[in-house]
């Protein structure tokens, strides 16, 4: 008996341990094991087999790492404790969770209390009749003699239906209802409120079958048709509709939120905790949702911190950005020369020349808003320009007058007279020549730095031997 118990307690030893190790730790930041699952989510979903440049797991690994580090460095900053954070992320992380409150009966409850508000509102005020019309148009301003041409038209009409004409024939001849005209003047069942006071009088008032005489709406002359009347349709033929509305109108978030309530009200506790709660259980089922909820917070706060260490400061950091670029200024070569100025047409010849005058006393970073201010000032353009750094190819007139390619620009209407100001370089000159290139190599270089620095502060320890494990486990 001794050797069977102390055999179970031993089988049952390495159950939990080997359930201890379903889901091991790949790697610990700075105090925080990261478990494989997560690694494995993050990896499988960006490097599905769509994605261009692929990642091996090896690769990932340290991609993977900075990426920790700069969550840890934003914790460090606070960055989750903003309110706006905060806000943000409690929205997204209430889309996931709130609809799972909602159940297929909560549903099902809220549609058939939709349609029996709706079915008692038409049914007691007079339900659905089915017409159809044949309409002479007629526009509210209409002359006398539009007016008398259009009673005489109508009444001709009334009169052929009174002699036995086939309603359906005579609508799809002469109807000037375009969208029932086709149909032989049917319209679909309709309710009070629904059309023009002076249609849904005579719609209520005919019997069954019974032809109306010609009468007066805004849209013009009718004549109407009653062909039958009903109750309101059966909940099993709008229960479709009636979901889908439900869907559109956000009504399922209102039902989580008042659900939410009354649970919070009837244990005693807040919407908050409940929804804490109710993300704890969904999470321990779905370990995918959890890294959801996860990547959607830690990229939040990846965002904020990379702003202000990298892209913002790039933009901003105007020494800095002078700084790298005189220091890397080789590798900002063209292989090909560049035009650096202005490509342009004139109203008048006069104003080809007024244009050099102008901008060979103006910086070039201000030749756009000399050029409006002095030359387009009243409501005709006297002058139509476009200033760049041009390639070959860029823009027809600079080729055909500083690249010397022989096809001839196009001719604006208005614009006879066309020239070019500025200068044909080799190579740039100053920053502002290669800007875009070079804040971009200069957010790089701050990332790396950046990255260095945190990798020197935090402490890093990878399981080499479960990363091996991933995807083949």
């Amino acid at each position: 008996m001794k050797s069977k118990l102390l055999l179970g307690a031993m089988l049952l030893c390495g159950t939990l341990s080997f359930a201890q190790n379903a889901d091991p730790v790949i790697m610990t930041i700075n105090g925080t094991d990261v478990l494989r699952s997560e690694f494995e989510y993050s990896y499988n979903k960006n490097n599905t087999a769509d994605v261009i440049d692929r990642k091996t797991v090896q690769e990932y690994v340290g991609m993977f790492i900075n990426y920790k580090l700069k969550v840890e460095a934003a914790k460090e900053a606070g960055l989750d404790t903003m309110i706006s954070f905060q806000k943000e992320f409690a929205n997204y992380r209430d889309q996931q969770i709130k609809p799972a409150l909602v159940t297929d009966q909560d549903l099902e409850s809220e549609a058939q209390k939709i349609y029996e508000q709706t079915r008692q509102r038409i049914d007691n005020n007079g339900g659905m009749v089915q017409v159809a019309h044949i309409l002479i148009a007629m526009r509210q301003q209409a002359t006398p003699e539009e007016e008398r041409a259009a009673k005489v038209r109508v009444d001709s009409i009334y009169q052929a239906l009174r002699n036995g004409a086939d309603f359906g024939s005579l609508a799809k001849q002469l109807s000037q209802d375009p969208t029932t005209a086709q149909k032989g003047g049917d319209l679909p069942y309709i309710v009070k409120g629904q059309t023009l006071k002076e249609f849904e009088d005579q719609a209520w008032r005919l019997q069954d079958g019974e032809l109306s005489q010609p009468f007066l709406s805004p849209a013009g002359w009718h004549i109407m048709l009653k062909k039958s009347h009903r109750n309101f349709y059966s909940y099993a033929d709008q229960r479709e509709h009636i979901m889908k509305y439900l869907d559109q109108q956000r009504i399922r978030d209102r039902i989580a939120t008042v659900k939410l309530d009354t649970l919070a009200k009837q244990l005693n506790s807040t919407p908050a905790q409940m929804l804490a709660k109710k993300q704890a259980e969904m999470e321990a089922r779905d370990s995918s949702l959890k890294y959801l909820i996860k990547e959607y917070h830690d990229g939040l706060l990846l965002y904020e911190i990379s702003n202000r260490h990298v892209w913002a400061k790039a933009q901003k950091d105007e020494h800095g950005l002078m700084q790298y670029f005189k220091k890397n200024k080789k590798k900002y070569k063209w292989e090909e020369p560049r035009f650096k100025g202005v490509a342009y047409r004139a109203r008048e010849e006069k104003d080809i020349k007024a244009v050099r005058k102008l901008l060979k006393k103006t910086p070039f970073e201000r030749w756009e808003e000399q050029l409006r201010t002095t030359f387009n000032t009243d409501s005709v353009l006297r002058i139509r320009a476009e200033k760049g750094i041009f390639k070959k190819g860029d823009n027809a007139l600079v080729d055909h007058e500083v690249f010397k390619v022989h096809t001839l620009p196009k001719q604006i209407e208005g614009y006879p007279y066309s020239a070019v100001y500025g200068k044909k370089l080799k190579s740039p000159k100053v920053m502002d020549d290669v800007r875009p290139l070079v804040v971009t190599d200069y957010q790089e270089y701050l990332e790396s730095q950046w990255v260095n620095d945190l990798r020197q502060k935090y402490t890093v320890t990878v399981n080499e031997d479960i990363v091996k494990t991933v995807n083949n486990h």
